[in-house]
C-alpha cells in the first residue's frame, strides 16, 4: 500500500491530487489506512501523532498530495454575557478537560446534554451549529490539547521545587498528581 509519510503545510504546499474529508479525531493521527474522497487507498505513516489541519497536505510517495479537508460536526456554540462570564465558563470547561476551540465572543465544542445542562446552569447562551472543529492546543502537547495523557492512567501537573505529591481524583474522574514544594 502506498504511504504518506509528511505533512505540508503553508505557502509552498503542492497541488493537490484529491481531497480527505475529515472530522477532528480521525484528524489526530500518526498511522492508520485511509482512502482519499476520490478513492486513493493508502497508509497514513507519521513519525509522531499530528493534528492534521484544513488545508494541509499529506504527501504520498508517489508523488501525489492529499489536501485535507475539516469535516463539519454537531457542536456547541457556547457565549457568555460579557468578557468575564465568557472566561468563567471558559474555566469549567477547561476544568472538565473538553476540548475547545476559543473565538473572541464564543466557544465551540463537542456536544454533550450534561455539560449543556451544566453551562446552562451557568448562565450560557448556548447554540447547537455544524461547523468544522479546531481545538486549541493544550500545554502537555505540542500539536493537540494533550490527549495523549489522557490515554495512560493519569498525567502529571508538576510545580517547581516539588517534594512531596498528593495524588488526587478530580471530579471528572482524571488522576491528577500535584507537586506542592513542601519542605
Amino acid at each position: 500500500m502506498i504511504r504518506a509519510t509528511e505533512v505540508v503545510s503553508g505557502p509552498q504546499q503542492a497541488t493537490a491530487d484529491d481531497t480527505i474529508t475529515l472530522d477532528e479525531t480521525a484528524r489526530h493521527r500518526r498511522r492508520m489506512a485511509m482512502v482519499s474522497d476520490n478513492g486513493i487507498a493508502f497508509m497514513l505513516d507519521l513519525p509522531e501523532a499530528v493534528l492534521l489541519r484544513q488545508g494541509d497536505r499529506l504527501a504520498l510517495e508517489d508523488g501525489r498530495f492529499v489536501e485535507v479537508l475539516a469535516k463539519p460536526e454537531p457542536l456547541l456554540a457556547v457565549a457568555g454575557h460579557d468578557a468575564r462570564h465568557l472566561l468563567v465558563l471558559s474555566w469549567h470547561i477547561g476544568n472538565r478537560h473538553l476540548a475547545a476551540e476559543i473565538a473572541a465572543d464564543r466557544i465551540l465544542i463537542r456536544r454533550d446534554p450534561v455539560i449543556a445542562e451544566m453551562l446552562a446552569g451557568l448562565g450560557a447562551s448556548l447554540e447547537e451549529v455544524e461547523a468544522p472543529f479546531h481545538p486549541e492546543g493544550g500545554a502537555y502537547a505540542g500539536s493537540h490539547g494533550g490527549h495523549e495523557a489522557h490515554g495512560s492512567a493519569g498525567h502529571h501537573h508538576g510545580h517547581d521545587d516539588a517534594t512531596q505529591s498528593d495524588a488526587l481524583v478530580d471530579d471528572h474522574g482524571h488522576s491528577h498528581t500535584h507537586g506542592h514544594g513542601h519542605r
